[in-house]
C-alpha cells in the first residue's frame, strides 16, 4: 500500500510538471481519467492562486467538464480554433510516444480535442510503458450501436480478438451514445496499417490509437518522474 500511495504522489507530480508548460491566456485541452484529473486540479489551483489567468479549458468528457468547472476553470466547447496545449493520460506508451487510449471510454472526444492541440503532453505511470502497442492493453474501438453485431463480425474478420465492453447487464455507452469493442491485438502489431484498416471498416467510428500525436510524456515511477520526448 505505501508503494501505491507513493506512485499516486508521483503521478500528481507528473501532472504538475506538465501543467508547468501552461501559460496565461492559453486554450487548454483537458484530458480524462485518474491521472489527467491531477492536471485539471493543478490548473484550477494555479488559477485560484493567481499564477495563471485567462485560461480556457476544452474538456474531453462530461466528467472532466464537471471537474474543471468545480475547480474554477472556464470551459468552452471544441471549435475549429487550435488549442495551445492538451494534457491527458494514456493506457499504453511505446518508445516513439505512440499511444493507446480509451480504456476510460472517452477516446473519440479525446482524439477530436488533442489533434487540434499545438502541443500534446502525456502524463502516466511507468506501468503504461510498452515495447509495442497492444502488449498489455486492448485497443478500444468505438462503434455505432446500430448493427453493432455485424460490425464486430467485420472486426473479427480482420483477425482481432476481444469483446464488446459490457461492465453490467447492458453494454458500456460512451458520452456520444456509442459502444466500445476492446480489441486484442496480434503481436507484433503494425499499428499504423491496422489504424488505417479500422478507419475504413463500416461501423467503426474511431479507434484508441493515438499515433504521432504526443510531443512528450512525463512518466512517474518509484524512482521519480522521467521526461520522454518524441524523436529524442
Amino acid at each position: 500500500m505505501p508503494e501505491l500511495v507513493g506512485l499516486e504522489a508521483l503521478k500528481r507530480e507528473a501532472a504538475v510538471r506538465a501543467v508547468a508548460l501552461v501559460e496565461s491566456g492559453m486554450r487548454v485541452g483537458l484530458g480524462t481519467g485518474s491521472t489527467a484529473k491531477y492536471a485539471i486540479e493543478e490548473i484550477g489551483r494555479r488559477l485560484a492562486a493567481g499564477e495563471l489567468t485567462r485560461i480556457v479549458g476544452v474538456a474531453t468528457s462530461e466528467a472532466s467538464d464537471v471537474l474543471a468547472r468545480q475547480v474554477g476553470i472556464p470551459v468552452e466547447p471544441l471549435d475549429p480554433r487550435p488549442l495551445d496545449i492538451a494534457i491527458d493520460g494514456a493506457d499504453e506508451i511505446d518508445p516513439d510516444l505512440n499511444l493507446i487510449k480509451g480504456l476510460g471510454g472517452a477516446l473519440l472526444r479525446e482524439k477530436l480535442t488533442e489533434v487540434q492541440a499545438r502541443r500534446f503532453i502525456v502524463i502516466a505511470d511507468h506501468t503504461k510503458l510498452v515495447s509495442g502497442l497492444g502488449e498489455k492493453a486492448p485497443v478500444p474501438i468505438e462503434i455505432a450501436r446500430f448493427g453493432f453485431l455485424s460490425t464486430i463480425e467485420r472486426l473479427r474478420a480482420l483477425g482481432l480478438g476481444g469483446r464488446l465492453r459490457q461492465p453490467g447487464a447492458q453494454p458500456y455507452l460512451t458520452d456520444n451514445g456509442n459502444y466500445i469493442f476492446d480489441a486484442a491485438l496480434p503481436q507484433p502489431c503494425d499499428a499504423l496499417t491496422l489504424e488505417r484498416t479500422l478507419k475504413g471498416t463500416l461501423g467503426v467510428i474511431e479507434t484508441g490509437f493515438f499515433l504521432g500525436m504526443a510531443e512528450r510524456a512525463f512518466v512517474a515511477s518509484m524512482e521519480g518522474v522521467q521526461e520522454h520526448v518524441r524523436g529524442a
